[in-house]
């Protein structure tokens, strides 16, 4: 399986991915598992890293969560009961792998978000600081508030979804998210 060459330039909408996972999906000779999760890394790759890099704030780290999260889904391919909710199983997998990392002790603390193009020079050096200093507070919240806040406002996932990946109710996303707000704020330093 070659996971590391993917093209992630073409997504595509949700249904031609869906008609894409189909056509790819294991037929009666029992093939197919590679297809199908190439299809997946191709479209979802790129935010999976993203997600594993702002929960771990290490992009070898995040590319390596997210590695191993579709080698597993491959490796367990024909044990899947829904295969159309082998999207779901990867996010997972990611979250589980960085709450993982995030155990592991930290050998270097890496700050470094990528920015977009500034104004000017004054911009971008307030900006990089203001990201930067976002990023501190998020990482030094509890997990969960953490990745709530990260599934809910990076991923803009709904708050069912949240609560499905996380095994926790909808009340306890919503609970959780206006605490880590609360927390954020004052990390931040913010007063109303």
């Amino acid at each position: 399986m070659r996971l590391c060459v993917m093209d992630f330039r073409h997504r595509g909408s949700p249904a031609a991915l869906a008609g894409r996972l189909a056509s790819a999906v294991p037929g009666p000779d029992g093939g197919g598992a590679e297809a199908a999760v190439t299809v997946l890394y191709q479209a979802h790759a790129l935010g999976l890293v993203r997600l594993a890099y702002v929960m771990l704030g290490d992009r070898a780290g995040a590319e390596d969560v997210v590695q191993e999260a579709f080698g597993g889904l491959y490796r367990r391919w024909d044990q899947l009961a829904d295969k159309g909710r082998a999207l779901q199983y990867v996010r997972s997998s990611v979250l589980n792998g960085c709450r993982s990392a995030l155990r592991r002790p930290r050998h270097a603390d890496v700050d470094g978000v990528p920015q977009p193009a500034a104004a000017s020079a004054e911009a971008a050096a307030l900006t990089s600081e203001e990201r930067r200093e976002v990023m501190r507070a998020l990482r030094r919240l509890p997990d969960r508030q953490r990745e709530v806040l990260v599934l809910r406002f990076y991923l803009d996932e709904p708050e069912a979804e949240i609560a499905r990946v996380m095994g926790i109710s909808q009340s306890t996303v919503r609970s959780t998210a206006h605490r880590a707000l609360v927390k954020l704020g004052h990390l931040l330093g913010e007063t109303r």
